[in-house]
């Protein structure tokens, strides 16, 4: 007989600017809350904290930061919270990240840093037990509304971050990194979405991972 608790599931949504991953989760944790499932919603990077609200500022182009500091500032973004998902999830709770380590890694390696040095300060953070990667070209991005109004909003550099986002899915299994196409009609995404999180709603019996500690 197992010894492990059952625990909610970490589910996180990653994607290009634009790609659709607001949207998507927010209608995701509507429908888990329907369905009498207790979920946490959480955004990385979480821009209410002293750290995120430097990122903000920085992300509004009213600040400038070396692009190692900023990498810095979104891995610490994630630390000052990864304790309370670890909480949720033991508790079971079902928790819900829009961007995650996964983001900080393509976005910083798109502007010429190293791809092991970016990996790096997040080793060891939670580890998704799902990552849906909701799959948009550049050009899908660009056509939707409010585009280019962040610094990271162009599309040279959303192509880099696509292609690094590709290089990192070949480092999970297809049951742990889900590509789905996002180009389609959101309702038909999100159908694709729930089919995917609903049955690790139930609870997991196993313990949870710790990212890249195998890599490291």
């Amino acid at each position: 007989m197992s010894s492990v608790r059952s625990r909610g599931a970490f589910i996180v949504i990653e994607g290009l600017d634009r790609s659709g991953k607001t949207t998507q989760v927010a209608t995701l944790q509507t429908r888990l809350e329907t369905e009498g499932i207790p979920v946490k919603l959480f955004k990385f990077p979480d821009r209410t904290t002293t750290i995120g609200q430097m990122i903000d500022s920085y992300l509004r182009s009213q600040s400038e930061l070396d692009d190692h500091v900023i990498h810095l500032l979104f891995s610490a973004n994630r630390w000052e919270l990864a304790a309370s998902i670890e909480q949720l999830l033991a508790a079971g709770t079902t928790v819900l990240c829009d961007r995650y380590a996964f983001s900080g890694v393509a976005f910083s390696t798109a502007k010429g840093l190293s791809l092991e040095w970016c990996r790096s300060p997040d080793i060891s953070l939670p580890a998704p037990d799902v990552t849906l990667f909701l799959n948009i070209t550049p050009e899908q991005a660009r056509s939707r509304g409010g585009y280019g109004e962040e610094r990271y909003e162009k599309e040279e550099l959303q192509r880099k971050v696509r292609d690094v986002f590709q290089q990192i899915s070949s480092e999970f299994t297809e049951a742990t990194w889900v590509t789905i196409d996002a180009g389609r009609e959101r309702e038909d995404v999100a159908e694709d979405v729930w089919k995917i999180v609903y049955p690790l709603t139930g609870g997991l019996a196993i313990p949870l991972q710790r990212l890249w500690e195998r890599t490291s």
